[in-house]
């Protein structure tokens, strides 16, 4: 049998990334043989990536990169927040914002099907199975977008270090400095205020009869209020869903950063537009925020560790 040495180890966790115990019987395993011993590790990553599947992935970052006219935003999730800020697990959703800037595909099944543009011999997926090998906790490429504006500029805004991630795009004849600092400016306002639209048109007939429903329940639950004549409730209804679509509505919020804490963001675009003499007009928006609509387990994180020692 040959002798595995120090030097031995140190490469194949330099080739991998597996920890040192991992690769030190990896080589005693293969007798040595370092080509084997990658196999043996990726066999046993796979293992690894089927084992922690029913793991909840909740935690994660999201991330943007933008390259002249077209930006792509990623979701990859983690179980732990400790993963979240492991440098290896930060390279890896950077290549994957690369990977969606450059890609075709239409869902998320696809974009995993295609060749990983870092490794041609492996599909995203396969990637993805690796880095659950090397890092030891369930990943998962949640969800991608990719924007193109070929008629202005795309901005993007990382806030809480990943935590929310946001693009926006807009359709400008002028595209300043001024008009790019603007739009980062819209950028953070997305983020913090979360609208659900861009502008009041956008809004579907839906969600305003969903909307309509539930305000006139309170009403009706209001004894006070349900006592009012049906008109006078219908205007209520209408005052109601005004109000709330100007808190949907990020052209209608208002602008976290006005002085006057009255000017709306879309007043505030118009005055931009005015001084940097462009038209100006927001044309995408999109906001991920790590693990919303995840339902996140809770778990006894030191029990759990006391159960893989055992």
């Amino acid at each position: 049998m040959a002798a595995i040495t120090a030097k031995m180890v140190k490469d194949l966790r330099e080739e991998t990334g597996a920890g040192m115990m991992e690769c030190k019987k990896a080589l005693t395993e293969t007798d040595g043989d370092m080509d084997a011993a990658v196999e043996f590790l990726r066999k046993n990553g796979q293992a690894k990536a089927e084992k922690r599947a029913n793991k909840v992935a909740a935690e994660g970052l999201c991330a943007t990169l933008v390259e002249g006219n077209t930006a792509s935003i990623v979701e990859v999730n983690s179980e732990t927040d400790f993963v979240a800020k492991n440098e290896t697990f930060q390279e890896f959703v950077a290549d994957v914002a690369a990977q969606a800037l450059h890609t075709d595909a239409a869902d998320i099944d696809a974009f995993l099907a295609e060749k990983w543009e870092k490794d041609a011999s492996k599909t995203v997926k396969e990637a993805l199975v690796d880095k659950i090998a090397v890092i030891g906790e369930n990943l998962t490429i949640r969800r991608f977008k990719k924007l193109t504006q070929t008629e202005g500029a795309i901005v993007s805004y990382i806030h809480g270090g990943g935590r929310i991630a946001v693009l926006v795009s807009a359709k400008a004849s002028n595209v300043t400095d001024g008009v790019k600092e603007a739009l980062t400016n819209v950028a953070m306002q997305v983020a913090a205020m979360n609208p659900k639209y861009i502008r009041d048109s956008d809004v579907d007939q839906e969600y305003i009869d969903h909307e309509t429903e539930i305000i006139r329940a309170q009403i009706e639950n209001n004894e006070k209020e349900a006592s009012k004549p049906e008109k006078v409730k219908e205007g209520m209804i209408k005052g109601r869903i005004s109000k709330e679509l100007k808190e949907v509505c990020l052209l209608d919020q208002v602008y976290v950063k006005a002085e006057d804490g009255k000017q709306t963001v879309g007043k505030y675009l118009e005055a931009v537009a005015k001084a940097e003499n462009t038209t100006l007009e927001i044309a995408d928006v999109v906001r991920f925020e790590t693990g919303e609509g995840i339902e996140k387990v809770e778990e006894d994180f030191a029990a759990e560790v006391a159960a893989q020692l055992k």
